[in-house]
């Protein structure tokens, strides 16, 4: 078996792992008000994506993957930073969360992409797709928590630099994308 999809296969475990964890402790202070429930079922939703996309097309190529672990280790991040309180007691871990996650997911869909597009059109859908993932992501923190907690008042200002950090990570993942298209 390929490295890779060795270590997707782990991703996902630990991702299960930090989801049952964070279900049966919603009470510490770390994860309320976090929208646990809601990530136990989009995460591992998310991490289903690539397997049933390529069970769909019939197993024409090998396994991506690469692509299935890019996906999956930003979630594994967000889950496990919640349960270590890194948010909480880590000043910047939320900003190199945004900037770092939106990279690897954007690389996670920018890859395979270059691999049928030229650079341009590369870059292009990468920073259209992680700026719009960015903003879907802001404003579904923004409703499920955002709103209930005293962070509110700075919440538009924590907003703005999290698409900010979102859309940068983005960007550098699609030059790394354009990158590639342009070595294919």
């Amino acid at each position: 078996m390929r490295r890779s999809v060795v270590v997707a296969v782990a991703l996902k475990v630990v991702l299960v792992a930090l989801v049952l964890f964070a279900l049966t402790h919603l009470d510490w202070e770390r994860f309320a008000d976090k929208a646990m429930t809601a990530r136990a079922v989009l995460y591992p939703l998310a991490a289903a994506i690539v397997p049933l996309v390529w069970l769909a097309g019939g197993r024409r190529f090998d396994y991506p993957g690469v692509t299935d672990a890019l996906l999956v280790a930003p979630f594994v991040v967000d889950l496990a930073g919640n349960a270590l309180d890194l948010y909480d007691s880590v000043t910047w871990f939320d900003d190199a969360c945004h900037l770092g996650n939106w990279a690897v997911l954007t690389l996670a869909v920018g890859l395979p992409i270059a691999r049928r597009c030229g650079p341009w059109v590369t870059l292009g859908l990468c920073v259209g797709f992680g700026a719009t993932t960015a903003l879907v992501w802001e404003v579904g923190e923004y409703g499920a928590f955002i709103l209930k907690t005293e962070e509110s008042v700075t919440a538009y200002r924590d907003t703005i630099g999290d698409m900010t950090l979102g859309l940068t990570g983005a960007t550098v993942a699609g030059l790394v994308a354009m990158r590639r298209a342009s070595r294919t």
